[in-house]
């Protein structure tokens, strides 16, 4: 089994630390770590610290720092535009697309959005796609999170606005020819994927990515749920890219 991941703010400077706080209970209470045992420590932005338990406290571990290194970022950067969904499919759906290596995910008010976030409600809908984001990371043994959105969700414009400064973008549509299997992609930059939710995609935002400079694309005959299309397509993209 691989050493648990735990976040902090920063790495260590030396060769002890004492992991504390919310992490350090999950660590000395949750997951019962023992003296000796295998563990990750990660900043989030590429840092991360590998060492064993050294003791345990009430809600806390000390570690004896074994080694400190850093992954470079992703390039290209793998982006979704995720469809707000109702219920928790979009949790869902950031789950898994956290594990499989999205490194940023904005959500989008879609005109067909069943569910829509106005107010404080967008904000703490905005901030639990993150903490899920974050969970799914530790889980996955991610040194890097991925970005969620900086504001509760974007519109059609701004999303428009995103793919026209990308590497390339795509938007994943059910009538499309062109396959993402073989559509062509860049060496560097941004590839923002568009991913509709439970109503799809209509045909004035489709005409508004194509002039972002969006190509529709298609997985296969199948239709899948907003839940599910974006991890797929990420699958594809993480294997045509060699992140695989």
């Amino acid at each position: 089994m691989s050493a648990p991941l735990f976040l902090v703010e920063s790495l260590p400077v030396g060769s002890s630390f004492t992991l504390g706080g919310a992490e350090g209970h999950h660590a000395a209470t949750v997951q019962r770590l023992r003296v000796g045992e295998a563990l990750i420590l990660a900043d989030g932005r590429g840092g991360t610290a590998r060492g064993e338990v050294s003791a345990v406290g009430r809600g806390s571990v000390d570690v004896n720092v074994l080694s400190v290194g850093e992954e470079p970022a992703a390039d290209p950067r793998l982006v979704v535009v995720q469809g707000i969904a109702k219920g928790d499919r979009g949790e869902l759906a950031v789950q898994a697309m956290t594990e499989v290596g999205v490194d940023e995910i904005l959500p989008w008010a879609a005109s067909r959005s069943v569910t829509q976030w106005r107010g404080d409600r967008g904000f703490k809908a905005r901030d639990k796609w993150a903490a899920t984001a974050r969970e799914a990371a530790k889980q996955a043994r991610r040194p890097w999170l991925p970005v969620v959105g900086g504001e509760p969700d974007c519109s059609t414009k701004q999303v428009a606005a995103r793919l026209g400064t990308a590497a390339a973008g795509f938007v994943l549509h059910e009538e499309a020819t062109e396959r993402l299997t073989t559509a062509e992609l860049p060496e560097s930059g941004d590839v923002v994927l568009v991913v509709g939710p439970e109503g799809g995609i209509s045909d004035a935002e489709l005409d508004a990515f194509r002039e972002g400079g969006a190509v529709p694309v298609r997985l296969g005959h199948a239709v899948l749920r907003t839940s599910t299309a974006g991890v797929a397509a990420l699958s594809v993209l993480s294997a045509r890219l060699n992140r695989w």
